[in-house]
């Protein structure tokens, strides 16, 4: 009843908002938003190409290529042998327990087997999992699955995915086997063997990538935020797999057909990453590593599938005591390992990736420029052309948002809270802004779980890190003033 009060009060705003506008001088309000307009037209078409792909993927392509994959899979003499690779550091114990839980009842659901291999750093997680596994309950079979785990020092994820692909590269895996590699706070669908691996029959398929969903411990803002980035994940990941090439294969986890994830460029492309930058020079990856594996496949011509029917269930949890500050903090991560992957993503022809992700990576750097434009011509329309501007700006965002999120609900669960909406235009606005941000300033990166820092006063950056701060500040102010002054020009102020 809350939710449908919520509703009402919202269209009762929008719609007071329209009536003032409309009593105003329309002409002058329109000039004021006609870079609003323009950029509506061009982002909202994107939107609908989008929408559309993923209802062809979700309700035609996809139910064909399963049906497809698993007649094929059912010819081979026998089923596929499954590998689980998961990272864990510093995880709460409970979410351990309930993470590997769903492993080990996954591996044991694998009819052709399964070898489970842990990397973990500290001894009480060793502990733990070994304590996890002597205690499953007896009903799950773990007759035919073997448990390998890997203490190491703590030098990076990177290291730690690397040593063990080599380990589960000794082993021998065939061309039929694959590899759910999964992080240490997500748990496993307990049918993924069962449901990804006939789609590695096509010898085209590299990986694939599922559904995600997430669980935060509180409700509240960040808990809608996720459950909101989900619903246009699936939108956007179903869309793209209509190419057959995801933009991401998730960190959370993905599957690999293993003789691909054991081949030595591709462990070498996780472990040791970087790109050249002509101002920035080398740029090593710390983070991103799903980022490198992506590419890796890639630029190797492979497909990268989307399922939209299986979804892992990943923890989510607050990294900073606020909603602003953690949502800036992930997409700081985020946006940096999908922007240090994009301009060598966008280097690759077109024959070896095809025409909707070249666009689609490319959208991906307009649009920051798109997204920003709107309010920037908006403030100008409000300070010079006509106050109406502002009021008219805030109506279309109250619609279209609102209208929108209608669409998402259409791809994943029928209704939404009233803070999609806002979370939404948030989403966009503050998330093209990080994007900005970073996209000059490549070399910044940070795991979420990191600390802090050490205490007390900061040692000054040596004189090289210096300079590139000041001239990353330097480019980063000189773009977004061209973006000011065509905008300006755009809306009519200047002439």
């Amino acid at each position: 009843m809350a939710r449908i009060a919520a509703h009402i009060t919202y269209l009762a705003v929008l719609v007071w908002l329209s009536v003032l506008v409309l009593g105003a001088d329309i002409s002058s309000v329109s000039k004021g938003l006609v870079v609003v307009g323009l950029i509506g037209i061009w982002r909202y078409s994107w939107a609908a190409v989008n929408f559309t792909r993923a209802a062809i993927y979700l309700n035609y392509v996809f139910p064909r290529l399963r049906a497809r994959a698993e007649k094929a899979y059912g010819a081979l003499p026998a089923p596929a042998h499954a590998y689980f690779l998961v990272t864990s550091f510093k995880i709460e114990p409970d979410v351990t327990t309930r993470v590997y839980r769903s492993i080990f009842r996954a591996a044991a659901a694998s009819r052709g087997g399964a070898t489970i291999v842990v990397s973990v750093v500290d001894l009480a997680d060793e502990t733990l999992i070994r304590k996890i596994w002597d205690l499953m309950p007896r009903d799950v079979d773990l007759s035919r699955v073997q448990l390998h785990l890997d203490r190491i020092p703590g030098t990076g994820k990177r290291d730690a995915l690397a040593r063990s692909y080599r380990l589960i590269s000794r082993m021998s895996p065939t061309r039929h086997d694959v590899v759910v590699v999964a992080d240490g706070d997500t748990c496993v669908p307990v049918d993924i063997v069962e449901t990804s691996a006939p789609f590695f029959t096509d010898p085209r398929v590299g990986a694939l990538t599922t559904d995600e969903i997430a669980e935060t411990p509180e409700p509240g803002l960040f808990r809608d935020w996720y459950n909101l980035r989900f619903s246009q994940r699936q939108m956007m990941m179903s869309s793209q797999g209509l190419s057959g090439r995801v933009l991401t294969l998730t960190g959370r986890m993905s599957v690999f057909r293993a003789d691909l994830l054991t081949d030595p460029g591709f462990i070498a492309q996780v472990e040791s990453d970087s790109i050249e930058h002509w101002r920035l020079g080398t740029v090593k990856f710390l983070t991103g590593d799903d980022k490198s594996t992506w590419f890796w496949l890639l630029s190797n011509g492979y497909l990268m599938r989307y399922l939209p029917d299986v979804a892992s269930v990943s923890m989510e949890s607050q990294p900073k005591p606020g909603f602003m500050d953690s949502a800036i903090t992930l997409m700081v991560r985020w946006f940096g390992n999908m922007l240090r992957t994009n301009g060598r993503a966008l280097a690759l022809s077109t024959s070896t990736i095809g025409y909707y992700t070249k666009w689609a990576l490319l959208d991906q750097r307009l649009g920051i420029w798109t997204t920003i434009a709107g309010p920037l011509s908006v403030i100008w329309g409000t300070l010079f052309i006509d106050v109406m501007v502002l009021p008219a700006y805030v109506a279309w965002v109250l619609f279209t948002r609102y209208v929108f999120c209608w669409i998402l609900s259409l791809v994943r669960e029928p209704g939404f809270p009233i803070t999609y909406p806002f979370l939404l235009w948030f989403s966009q606005i503050f998330g093209a802004t990080v994007k900005s941000y970073i996209l000059f300033r490549l070399d910044r990166q940070r795991w979420t779980r990191q600390p802090g820092g050490s205490a007390g006063k900061a040692a000054r950056p040596p004189l090289g890190q210096r300079v590139r701060a000041y001239s990353s500040t330097y480019v980063h102010s000189l773009a977004l003033g061209w973006l000011a002054l065509a905008t300006l020009f755009l809306s009519g102020v200047l002439r």
